[in-house]
């Protein structure tokens, strides 16, 4: 349902772009999604990574208390720099490189933190059978399969031409696609039973809406904003997730859990801003220099750590 509500936003954005001509709508649709099948069936691989990970996330919830959860899945940034790295040679500053450190020693201190205290339950329900440590592969592989998918799918889009929604209707095609196919391996017949609404109560749908219109957001925040920005949401996001697990599920707070989430903060922090500021005057110069070798700006996609598309301005 996610998938589902994700791709109609983006369908509906679409149609605005094209002060809705729904000739036009229709026909782009066609051309970009069915005649360039191959550029489509590209977005297969993400798509299938992506939905393993939303559903590792919440195997991961539903074993790991809310805070852990949030803390240790910013290992996802970890896992992209080193696959941007490795796939696309992108270089990190020193100051990058630190704050890598910082993160991993921080996720790591919370998760000694944990197994100290025991690897409590998540929530108060004790008829729930919950396990630590399959939360917390859950969660790690979750951050390998995002970091992966995310800096595959910025390899494959460069020089595309593609709108960001349209890309996350192609996304969604497999993901929908994918996640009926497991809903089906898992559930056919509960589902047959009962219906496929059967269970969605208002919490759900929350969840559900929150699935959809997040990485939206995330990718508009990127777009509009910077990643300066988009640290102090993540970091704020840590905050609320501690102080409601300490109402909502009896979570224990401890000086270890703050030392380690203050330092995935920090990172988090300090991972986002610039390598080094640029005087407009450099600015110019560099352009100069690039046009002086026949080089055009051209806009291309990027992809956040969550797989959602935002645009940049890059010099090729």
């Amino acid at each position: 349902m996610a998938e589902i509500l994700k791709g109609i936003t983006c369908l509906l954005l679409i149609f605005i772009q094209k002060q809705g001509n729904l000739r036009q709508f229709a026909a782009s649709l066609y051309d970009s999604i069915l005649v360039q099948y191959m550029d489509t069936l590209k977005l297969a691989v993400p798509s299938l990574i992506y939905t393993l990970q939303n559903n590792l996330q919440y195997v991961a919830i539903s074993n790991l208390p809310a805070a852990t959860f949030q803390v240790t899945y910013q290992l996802k940034i970890l896992t992209t720099a080193v696959f941007s790295v490795l796939m696309l040679r992108k270089s990190l500053s020193r100051l990058q490189w630190l704050s890598l450190l910082l993160l991993f020693a921080g996720v790591a201190i919370v998760q000694v933190e944990q197994q100290q205290a025991g690897g409590k339950p998540a929530h108060k329900d004790q008829g729930m059978q919950q396990s630590y440590m399959v939360g917390l592969v859950a969660v790690v592989v979750s951050c390998l399969s995002s970091g992966f998918a995310g800096v595959y799918f910025e390899k494959i889009l460069k020089g595309s031409t593609a709108s960001v929604w349209l890309r996350n209707v192609q996304l969604g095609i497999f993901g929908t696609l994918l996640g009926l196919l497991g809903l089906w391996s898992t559930e056919g017949a509960a589902v047959a039973q009962h219906g496929f609404f059967f269970g969605y109560t208002p919490l759900v749908w929350g969840v559900i809406l929150n699935q959809a219109f997040g990485g939206l957001l995330v990718a508009l925040v990127v777009k509009y904003a910077d990643n300066i920005l988009k640290g102090f949401a993540t970091s704020f996001s840590i905050v609320v997730s501690t102080v409601a697990s300490i109402y909502l599920f009896d979570f224990h707070l401890n000086l270890l859990f703050a030392l380690g989430a203050g330092l995935v903060i920090g990172a988090v922090y300090l991972y986002s801003l610039p390598k080094g500021p640029l005087s407009s005057r450099s600015l110019v110069g560099a352009a100069i220099q690039q046009q002086g070798h026949g080089a055009q700006s051209k806009e291309l996609p990027s992809v956040t750590t969550d797989g959602f598309l935002s645009k940049s301005v890059l010099i090729s």
